[in-house]
Formats: C-alpha cells, structure tokens, sequence
C-alpha cells in the first residue's frame, strides 16, 4: 500500500499488476481546492481513483440544504456504483484540497473488471467497507447526541491522518464547522457548542485548517455511546 493510501480504499486492495493495468489505461487529472469532480444528476460515463489528496461527497436536498455524507482520499474509487449500474450520479464530489485523479471512461472500466477479476473483487471490497461504515455512522447517530458525534468524528479523524507532535495529535482539515456540521447532520451552532465545550476542559484546540487533541484519552472517553 502507498503512503498516505486509505487501508481500506480501492487500490489498497488491487494487486500489483491490475494497479499497473488501471495506471496505464487511465488519464491524469488534476483538480483545484473547491472544483467539482462529479456532479449529482450528471450521466455516469466515467470514473475516477484519488491518487492524492481529499475530497467531499455530498447530496442536495429539495430545500436546498447540502448534505456531506463522506470524505474520500487517496486510494479511493468514485461513481463506480453509477457506472456499474448506467445510471446518472446520485451525488456530488468536490475537492477540499488539490485533487490528482485517475480518470477512466464508463467503457474502460467495465472492460477491465471483466478481464480482471482482481479489479471487480477490489470495487466489491471497497463497496463493503462504505457500506460497513455507514452502517456505524448511522448506529452511532442514532445513539449519541452532538458532544459524542463531534468526538467520534474527531476519533476517526485522529485515527486516519493525526500526527503526534509535542502539544498533542495534530490533525490537518480543510474542513470549516459548517461542514462537519453538515458531515454530522447537525447545526453549526450545535457544533460550535460542543467545540467549545471541549476547548474549555482542554481536549482540543482549533487553528486555521487544523484541529489539535491534547487529551485523546478524554476524547476516547467521550467517544463511547
């Protein structure tokens, strides 16, 4: 697996030589902080596989209100499922930082997880670990209240990309609280509570794109339903 590579994304689950096979049949792409990728309603006539960077996933509601459902990094697949099944793309993704893809036609991709069948078992791989993971979000936003969401969500931000250094677990986030509270399904001010609360007894700061944990035993703590 690559460095920086999500362990259970696409690619970490492609062998060597079908990466090879995707790499040489696909085409760079490089999207700037904020370019929409793919967008919600557009025909599903191609796909793409994060080689570097993060975006969001998100769908719009009939009142307008965006709702961000995921993040995606390095490694991982977009508008499969769409292509898979020819229909239009059920979301919208769009960059929060530089964004290098590989892109595919619909015709490409299909071709390939028929030839190979490592590629086909790699998309199913991925498609459970999403489905296993929204299985948990949704278990954990039935049980927790806006405290507990905020520091799960922290959790699993200090897990997948938090860096240890002297004032604590540093965890880089292009993400503003109107995000996370939209990630959370929650209001801003809502989110803007609980941050405080955990600035007051000390379990985080927050800077510019950046979000330290100084207690990540508390925050571990406040992380159980």
């Amino acid at each position: 697996m690559a460095s920086g590579e999500i362990s259970e994304s696409f690619l970490s689950h492609l062998s060597d030589i079908d990466r090879k096979c995707l790499m040489e049949l696909g085409l760079r792409r490089r999207f700037a902080n904020d370019d929409v990728l793919l967008r919600e309603g557009d025909p599903s006539d191609h796909i793409m596989v994060i080689l570097s960077g993060r975006v969001r996933v998100s769908t719009s509601l009939k009142n307008g209100r965006e709702i961000i459902y995921a993040l995606r990094g390095q490694g991982d697949i977009l508008g499969e499922l769409a292509a898979l099944q020819n229909t239009v793309r059920t979301a919208s993704v769009r960059g929060i930082e530089v964004v290098e893809v590989l892109q595919l036609s619909r015709a490409q991709f299909l071709t390939a997880a028929r030839e190979r069948p490592g590629i086909a078992l790699a998309v199913a791989k991925s498609a459970s670990g999403r489905q296993r993971e929204a299985e948990k979000a949704r278990v954990g936003s039935a049980a927790m209240d806006v405290n507990k969401r905020l520091a799960n969500y922290l959790v699993s931000l200090l897990v997948e990309r938090g860096r240890t250094e002297a004032e604590g677990v540093v965890v880089d986030t292009p993400l503003t609280q109107d995000d996370i509270a939209r990630q959370l399904g929650v209001s801003r001010r809502s989110v803007a509570r609980a941050f405080n609360l955990l600035r007051k007894r000390g379990v985080v700061s927050t800077g510019r794109k950046q979000i330290t944990i100084h207690l990540p035993d508390v925050l571990l703590s406040l992380d159980r339903p």
